[in-house]
Formats: C-alpha cells, structure tokens, sequence
C-alpha cells in the first residue's frame, strides 16, 4: 500500500478508522476492496472521500452504520465517540446489531445516492419524515412529529413544505427528493451525517445549493454539538467548495490525507495528481467553413397536456416544454445543450431523434435531418434513416441489455440495417469498431455487469458507431463516470469526431464537459433558447444573468 500523508488530524475525534479493511472471498481468491485505512472525522468536521469507482469509497461509509454487503469480512477497528454520555469510544464492528440500530439515524445518518431508490414509493415523504422521528423519539404526539417534519422540509429549502408533505417521491423533482432525503436524515439531529454522492444526479446550480444547504444546517447544528459531514464523491469541484479535508482513495487504499488547499494545490502523490488534473481537455478540430448543414431545427415547440382540470367548455392548457428552438448542426461540428433540470433538454434529444411520436407531445417546427423533414417521413422510411442518426445515453448499464453479450449488443443494429450480412462479416465488423473504441476481442463473449461503467460507455459507443451514422446524440454521456475515465471517454468521442467527420448534439449539465466538446452551446431555460453562441465567446462574455449564474455555479469564469 503506498503510504499516506495523514496531516491535520482533528483536534476531538467523531469517528476514527484503525486499520480497517474489507475483503470478499478466502484463500487465495480474497480480495481487499479496502486495505487497512487510518482515518478520522472530527466534531463539526467536513471531510470528502474522493477516488474512482471500485476505490472503496462506498463500503468504507457503509461500514460504520455495518450496511456493508453480504459476504463481506471487516477488520480492524471503527471507533465511535458519539456518544457524549460514555467516556470511551465504542468500536462499531464489534458492537451488538440492536446497538447498532440505536445508532443508526439518531447519532450516524445517511444520505444515499439515488433518492428515489431509497424512498419508499407507496408513502407520502412527510410521512417518511415522521416514521423516523417517531421511531427514536416515541413520546412525541403524532401532530408534533408532522409539525416536526413540516419544519424540516421547510428548513431543507422545499417549496410549499405544508403541500410538499403529502406529495409521494415521484410528484416531487430530483432536487426536491435529495432535500427530502436530508430533511429525513436530519429528523433526530445526528452527530454524524454520511452523503453518498449526494448530487450526482442534479444540476450544477441544484449541486452547489444542496452543499450550501449541508453547510447552513451544519451551522445550525452548533446548539446541539455541531455535526460532521463526510462527503463521498467524485465531483472534486464540488469538494473545493465544501470540504475542510480531503481523503484520496485507490483500489482500497488510502493515498494522501490533508486539507482541502493542500491536496488540491500541492498533491505529494502520483495517483492524487492525475485525479486534480483530470479536468476534460479541449481538443477540438475547426468546422469547415462548407460544411454541409446535417441537422436544421426550425422553431421547434413541444407541450403536453396540462395537469390542471378545466371548465368543461374549455380545453386544459398545455404545458409547453420547448418554445421555438432553432439552430443547425453541420458535418464535423458539436452542438452542446445546457440548462437546468426541467429546461427541456432531453425532450430536445428526443424530438431530434423522433421518439416523440407516439406519446402525448404536441410537436410543432420542422426538423431537418440529412434533408428530409423527419416529422413527414413514413415510419418504414424513418426506419431506415435511424442508421444515420444514432445515440448515446446517460447510463450505459441501464442502457445495454443484461441479457445480451457483448457480440449480440454491438451487432444487433447490423442485423437490422444489414440482414444479408454473415456471421463471419457481422464478427469482423465487430471485431474492427471494439478495436476503434479501446476494447479487446475477448470481450466479445462477456456481458454488460462483467465490465466497469467506463468500459460499458466505450461499449455504448461502439454499439452506435457500426452503423457508421453522420449525426450522434449524446445524452449525459460521462455522466455516470469519474472525472479520470470521463477524460478518456471525451478524449475518445474527440478522436472518432476527428476521424469520421461526425457531428455531435451533446446534452449535459456538466459545463466542464461542455467547454472542452462543443464549437457552440445553446443555453436553454423553461423550454426557450436564452443564449446561443461559440462556446469560448459565451463563456467568457455571457449576456444574460443566467448564463452568468450557470457559469459561476461550475466555476468556469
């Protein structure tokens, strides 16, 4: 293991790891996902545990509320000094599960990843709220708990917390649920608050309100202790802004422990290094000055039906989601779409690729693909143009079929584009766009679960380039990876755009992703384009204030 720079070490201890490890398996076939880590969070500390997938990032907060999966051997010690009652800290590994369960909530909470997983679906979110009040402080009447819970929604930044209330996980945006999600860890005031990337899913601006949101409740919580916060995750600007110290995870090992200006300023160690300089690099090729025009969206409208009830002589108004967007995509160009959650982004995508069709959307505006009129075309004539328009999306497991190996997955479009092809000639064609993506021959035979996120997106990638299309979407397409395989992922689609003269329609809300891909951006918000320019100029001179606010959200100015 190499050794790690542990300085600035907290003054009063919260919550200390001594050579703590997590292994699977035995013999021979063990495997430590985590290898013998020192650390420590102090009273009222911010401390981020950053690294790459499969670092141990995960398990090593799991650990201390023994939420670790099954299977899983632990060593060492976890002390906890939470307990202000008790002189001596408690080891967490060794103490009884009904201990543990005491614990959890009322002195260790947690906020997961992905809050419409962790909420349960068939209850109300104030009634969540309640349940966990409720079931460590049992003598508070059920009107105090909803009183209780009314204030935390509103205390967390939720519109209408009285309405809010009664509104099930899925009635409420996903910044609403993340809000929900520490309103209800917060419920019996915890002296240690653990966030599992906690904003991945969200927007820059919602990203950097949820942290500023930690950080006021954490000012707040001074009366009654002052709470810790660890924060695991991979968005490292977003630890410049919230972290006190920083902890640097890899494969499981600790590499270097400091403070937030030190570890980012002056890293001691290779690994910590390449992770501070991953930040995606521009380098684009020019758009040639004749390059013909492949993609032409002319005052393109969207709506759907209105959720609010009519008089009976009166049609329910419709909720627009996009008001007359226009631009062109020429060959060998990328055209990046930025915006809040709810801006209209994706439905942009979608109406591009025509998988608006058959729903309740009212499409209005001309989309011009390779120059015919994509809403006018047949389906069977639409069928055979998707070839050339292909894309690729946010989650590459979600988006490959678990069924499916990796030969089926990237032939499959052949076998539709190209039925007369043979199996040999399916296999070489293959075989020659995995070796164009970064993949070995031997993947072939291996499914989706089988690789890591960033081998799935190149999978994606492949999946989408054997039909050799002119025009790709890429929806969120590093969104799911860390910053150093989403430097490789970028550099990739850089280096095919390159090659292929491709031309890409990249939707993000990651502006880093978005400065390093695209010649020009289009800013959208509530459905209209409120910006729309070259993407150095925009950035560098925005017009309007919320461009302005985008791009101090992402610290790009």
């Amino acid at each position: 293991m190499s050794s790690a720079t542990n300085s600035n070490k907290p003054a009063t201890p919260l919550l200390r790891y001594e050579d703590f490890s997590i292994s699977f398996g035995s013999g021979r076939r063990e495997k430590f996902a985590v290898s013998h880590l020192d650390l420590e969070i102090g009273v009222g500390e911010r401390v981020a545990l950053v690294g790459e997938s499969g670092s141990g990032k995960t398990l090593t907060a799991l650990a201390p509320l023994r939420l670790e999966p099954e299977g899983a051997k632990t060593s060492g010690r976890i002390l906890w000094s939470g307990n202000q009652a008790s002189a001596t800290p408690v080891d967490l590994l060794t103490l009884p599960i009904q201990d543990i369960r005491d614990i959890r909530g009322r002195e260790i909470a947690m906020v997961f990843q992905e809050p419409m997983t962790a909420l349960n679906p068939l209850f109300t979110v104030g009634n969540q709220i309640v349940e966990a009040v409720q079931v460590y402080q049992p003598l508070i009447s059920k009107a105090d708990c909803m009183s209780a819970a009314i204030d935390l929604l509103k205390k967390t930044g939720i519109p209408e917390p009285e309405k809010r209330f009664h509104s099930y996980p899925h009635q409420l945006s996903g910044g609403q649920r993340q809000r929900a999600m520490i309103a209800m860890a917060l419920a019996c005031k915890p002296r240690l608050l653990i966030a599992d990337e906690p904003t991945t899913a969200l927007d820059v601006s919602l990203r950097l309100q949820i942290l500023d949101l930690l950080k006021e409740l954490q000012e707040e919580s001074k009366d009654h202790g002052g709470m810790a916060i660890l924060l695991i995750t991979h968005d490292l600007n977003l630890v410049k802004h919230f972290a006190q110290r920083v902890a640097v995870l890899n494969q499981g090992n600790l590499m270097e422990v400091g403070s937030t200006k030190q570890v980012f300023n002056h890293p001691e160690n290779a690994y910590t290094k390449a992770l501070v300089n991953s930040e995606p690099v521009r380098g684009l090729a020019p758009v040639m000055p004749l390059a013909p025009v492949l993609l032409k969206v002319d005052n393109l409208s969207v709506s759907y039906p209105g959720t609010e009830s009519a008089a009976w002589f009166k049609k329910p108004a419709r909720n627009l989601v996009l008001r007359k967007v226009g631009f062109e995509l020429k060959q060998g160009q990328t055209i990046g779409v930025i915006g809040e959650s709810g801006s209209g982004k994706t439905t942009l995508g979608m109406a591009v690729l025509g998988l608006l069709g058959d729903s309740s959307a009212e499409i209005t505006g001309d989309v011009d693909v390779l120059g015919n009129d994509w809403q006018k075309l047949k389906p069977a004539e639409r069928r055979a143009m998707r070839s050339s328009l292909q894309v690729i999306f946010q989650d590459p497991f979600g988006s490959l079929s678990p069924r499916m190996n990796v030969l089926q997955i990237v032939s499959e479009g052949l076998d539709v584009h190209f039925p007369k092809l043979s199996m040999a000639e399916r296999e070489s064609r293959v075989l020659d766009i995995l070796r164009e993506v970064g993949i070995d021959r031997s993947a072939l035979m291996r499914y989706p679960h089988e690789f890591s996120g960033g081998q799935r997106q190149r999978i994606a990638i492949a999946r989408a380039l054997i039909l050799k299309p002119q025009i790709l979407v890429l929806d969120e397409p590093t969104s799911a990876l860390d910053v150093s395989i989403q430097k490789q992922v970028l550099a990739l689609l850089t280096e095919l755009q390159k090659k292929y003269n491709l031309a890409y329609l990249m939707i993000s809300h990651d502006l880093a992703v978005i400065r390093a891909m695209s010649h020009e951006v289009i800013v959208l918000k509530a459905g209209r384009v409120v910006e729309f320019g070259d993407t150095e100029t925009l950035i560098k001179h925005p017009r309007q204030t919320y461009t302005k606010e985008l791009f101090t959200a992402a610290e790009l100015t």
